[in-house]
């Protein structure tokens, strides 16, 4: 091994030329722009194809990116994955979708779907739900219910009953005297459901009294729920809409039975896992009371854990992601150090190391989390910074490791809540805790790397075809920087060829001085 290497990810950091809504560019950065204007510097792809979702139309996340960060090869992803397989018909073919089905049909209950309705393609995609709810008639299912999670974040701010509209076309060309079929609950999906990294096991506690149990403000449909909400909270975006149920006579029409089957039709796993677990869980399941826990068939779409075998049954087999950095790293005997706040802690852990829970070597890698607030992040936009950076420094300064990484979150979660000030002073955050780690790699002679898993803080406004301006939440489809710093050398890199994030790992290599593995992607090293 040559020096040792640094890799900071700054994560949602895109990199546009474009001005509207740009707070990248807004920011006052003077550590990357010297960076980017004295050191070798280029732009990289960090979504689509290049991540190995379906097209280039599909932005990138933290979880594909970090995948392919981690691996220096393309795997097909998230949408992708599951598309092949509705297409093939593998996943109709699949056990654990004969049970579903067959356990309704049997008992006379409910096949209930649950996920996010939106076609963002980072946690779902309602054309997998409607496929599904055709074929359920197709197979003779008598009865369906579909508990709704509104986006907001990977789609326009607002764009929830656009959804809700097309769920409910569908919906009424198939419902006949055979097949009942209803949208049974719904809710904003940061108020409910979808926590991850067991940060508030509270949303999800809020999310299955609403979904399993049917106990939450009674509504007659799920239009009528969101636009009391909107009348009752005017400006408030979707994510953060409040849960709900639908209601008949004064019951709930999706409340859980012995019997029924259910599906969580989201394939993304960070905030697929906690649902899951309440789902799977026995009875020694304490992180929030259940109540009486029907006797249900659950599955996922996909295994969100595969270490840990979340769920215990699912519908599609993940990408089997082999020949990782890490494994490559273990294998040369070099120590390595993976850091960053709770909420994307297991980006820079689970993700890159080809989506396991358990590390290749305890004796070689070391892990350490911050715990993140529970709070709306625009309220303190410089999140854990501080803290990530003293123990970066730390790590440099031990002398231990040949590769150190770690992710900041600032730009993605807050650009996330679409607060524009905010989001300002999360990217100068990140810039401020890049400075420190910057003297610390002068001064103890490592080569710093930068980039970002995917763009969302460079793109906070949009203007539609009208020339209406609106707030943007969603990831952008924009390329993000690629930076190596080394006080000793100038590493060029080829500026021309077309790169992505899995041509990271292999430069991360070729830095180290290693051999990569044979089926990588490409250096970016001339």
């Amino acid at each position: 091994m040559k020096k040792p290497v640094v890799l900071v990810v700054m994560d949602g950091v895109g990199e546009s030329s474009e001005e509207l809504g740009n707070m990248v560019m807004k920011a006052t950065t003077p550590t990357l722009d010297t960076l980017k204007a004295n050191d070798p510097f280029r732009i990289i792809k960090a979504h689509g194809t290049a991540v190995g979702l379906p097209s280039d139309d599909d932005m990138g996340n933290s979880e594909v990116g970090h995948n392919a960060l981690g691996c220096g090869q393309i795997y097909s992803q998230g949408a992708k994955l599951v598309n092949e397989s509705i297409e093939s018909g593998k996943i109709y073919a699949s056990e654990t979708w004969k049970a579903l089905v067959a356990g309704v049909k049997a008992s006379g209950g409910a096949l209930h779907f649950i996920g996010l309705l939106s076609d963002g393609n980072v946690h779902s995609n309602i054309g997998h739900l409607l496929a599904m709810l055709k074929e359920a008639k197709a197979e003779g299912v008598g009865k369906a219910r579909v508990h709704i999670l509104l986006d907001g974040r990977d789609v326009p701010a607002t764009s929830a009953l656009e959804y809700v509209d097309q769920l409910e076309e569908t919906i009424a060309n198939l419902k006949d005297a055979s097949y009942d079929v209803r949208i049974a609950s719904g809710g904003g999906r940061m108020q409910i459901t979808m926590d991850r990294y067991q940060a508030n096991w509270g949303m999800v506690k809020a999310g299955w009294d609403i979904h399993v149990h049917g106990e939450g403000r009674a509504f007659g449909s799920a239009r009528e729920a969101i636009e009391t909400y909107r009348n009752e909270q005017p400006g408030v975006i979707d994510q953060d809409l409040p849960g709900f149920v639908v209601a008949e006579n004064g019951k709930p029409v999706g409340a859980m039975q012995d019997g029924d089957s259910v599906i969580l039709f989201n394939f993304r796993g960070d905030r697929a896992l906690e649902l899951s677990m309440a789902f799977d869980g026995d009875a020694s399941f304490d992180k929030f009371d259940r109540g009486a826990v029907p006797k249900v068939l659950y599955a996922g779409m996909l295994e969100y854990d595969g270490d840990l075998h979340i769920p215990h049954k699912y519908l599609v087999n993940p990408p089997q992601i082999r020949n990782t950095l890490t494994e490559l790293l273990v294998e040369n005997g070099i120590n390595e150090y993976a850091c960053s706040e709770t909420q994307k802690y297991g980006h820079v852990t689970y993700f890159w190391n080809g989506n396991r829970s358990e590390k290749f070597s305890e004796e070689l890698e070391t892990w350490q989390e911050v715990p993140s607030d529970v709070r709306s992040f625009d309220e303190c936009p410089w999140m854990k910074g501080t803290e990530i950076t003293d123990l970066v420094i730390a790590a440099i300064e031990s002398g231990k490791y040949g590769f150190i990484r770690c992710n900041f979150p600032n730009g993605d979660m807050v650009g996330h809540t679409g607060n524009l000030y905010a989001t300002e002073i999360a990217v100068e955050t990140v810039d401020l805790c890049l400075t420190r780690i910057l003297k610390a790699c002068d001064e103890h002679n490592c080569i710093l790397v930068v980039t970002a898993d995917h763009g969302n803080s460079d793109q906070m406004l949009e203007k539609n075809k009208k020339g209406v301006v609106s707030v943007r939440t969603a990831h952008s489809l924009r390329p993000v920087p690629f930076i190596i710093h080394d006080k000793d050398a100038r590493h060029e890199m080829d500026t021309e060829s077309p790169f992505g994030l899995a041509n990271v790992a292999p430069t991360v290599v070729e830095l180290l001085g290693l051999k990569p593995y044979d089926c990588w992607e490409k250096s970016m090293l001339k």
